[in-house]
């Protein structure tokens, strides 16, 4: 199995590499405006967000419901096709798209989790960095039409599709992840301050995923540095993924407010100081921690605090990378158009806060 889910983590972080950093690209060289691909890529988060809403219900994340959600995912992706040159239609095979990429994650971190255990997962979870590392650096020298762009989100469309089938074809007790049906109530708020620090978690990395190229950029670095830095945080993380074993070990709430912590150090080092390339690589090098073990100890505290670990890993998505992810893009973009200087300070600042929610949380349950 683990070699399974390796697989379908490298395919499936290829897609959604293909999808962040060159789908916006092909839209506007197939005549999208800027508008257009906004409100087109607004409604992936959106999507994220609203869909495990559905699941509390009735609905369950269960082997039927995985299988139609890589077909969604497929269908959205091979959509895209025929649908270069039509706004309407684009938003709707990326709605589409969307709700098959909010479901399937969730269900195979259950599974990896259960097979593979947290303090090895990081070492199978690299196979995703090392997709959307390698699909970047390939596609970069040969995307030259939309099609082609297209044509590569295909191809990993369907390589997750079918490891994705794979995996759920043998994981034949497909309820065992769950809790029995009278048993399994889910409230997401039961644990307010640590879904407080996942939102806010995600709203600071609003900048970074953003514009923290145009930033460096606009600072005197050359594009060229600028995807060498990125990869350096790719680089980073995938190391972090495969030695922080020993680090799971320890207390996980711990780990969530410590590395927010870090996190917000790292924005404030790209505010203070965007001339700087040993500084910013060194706050690149930091992805380690905010990105790879933040996440690692976030579904791995989830995974154990709530008994339908299916359902909270889709609330985690949602409301982290869904909602934190919509509100932080907005946000962003409106600082970045007022006010730049204070984009990576207000970064910092959101991350900060989240470490605050982290540890109050920590405190509760230490002194309950």
């Amino acid at each position: 199995m683990a070699v399974l889910v390796a697989l379908f983590y490298f395919f499936y972080f290829a897609l959604i590499g293909v999808h962040v950093i060159f789908v916006p690209k092909i839209f506007s060289m197939s005549g999208m405006s800027a508008m257009e691909i906004g409100f087109i890529f607004a409604s992936a988060p959106l999507v994220r967000f609203a869909v495990p809403f559905m699941f509390l219900r009735g609905f369950r994340l269960d082997g039927r419901i995985f299988y139609f959600s890589l077909a969604l995912m497929a269908l959205g992706a091979v959509g895209f096709y025929p649908s270069l040159e039509h706004f309407w239609a684009l938003l709707s095979m990326n709605i589409l798209f969307g709700i098959g990429i909010a479901l399937i994650l969730p269900y195979v971190e259950v599974i990896a989790l259960e097979y593979i255990g947290r303090e090895k997962y990081g070492k199978i979870r690299l196979f995703g960095s090392i997709g959307f590392i390698a699909v970047a650096l390939v596609l970069v020298r040969w995307l030259s039409s939309p099609q082609i762009g297209i044509g590569f989100l295909i191809a990993m469309a369907i390589g997750t599709l079918i490891f994705g089938a794979i995996i759920g074809s043998k994981h034949k007790n497909s309820n065992a992840s769950e809790c029995d049906e009278k048993e399994c109530i889910f409230n997401p708020f039961s644990h307010l301050y640590l879904w407080i620090g996942f939102f806010l978690m995600q709203v600071s990395f609003g900048p970074f995923y953003n514009f923290f190229t145009i930033y460096i950029t606009d600072h005197g670095l050359s594009l060229n540095t600028t995807v060498w830095l990125w990869s350096f945080g790719v680089i980073a993380e995938i190391l972090m993924f495969y030695f922080q074993g020993s680090l799971l070990r320890r207390n996980l709430y711990v780990i969530l407010w410590i590395t927010a912590f870090i996190t917000a150090l790292r924005w404030l080092m790209v505010a203070l100081f965007p001339n700087s390339l040993l500084l910013l690589a060194l706050s690149q090098s930091l992805h380690a921690f905010s990105f790879a073990l933040f996440h690692t100890a976030a579904i791995s505290t989830l995974f154990s605090l709530y008994s339908a670990r299916r359902l909270s890993q889709q609330f985690f998505f949602g409301i982290s990378y869904g909602l934190g992810g919509f509100v932080g893009a907005l946000g962003a973009g409106i600082l970045y158009q007022y006010v730049p200087t204070y984009l990576f300070i207000a970064g910092a600042v959101t991350a900060l806060g989240a470490a605050g929610a982290f540890y109050t949380h920590t405190y509760r349950v230490n002194n309950q």
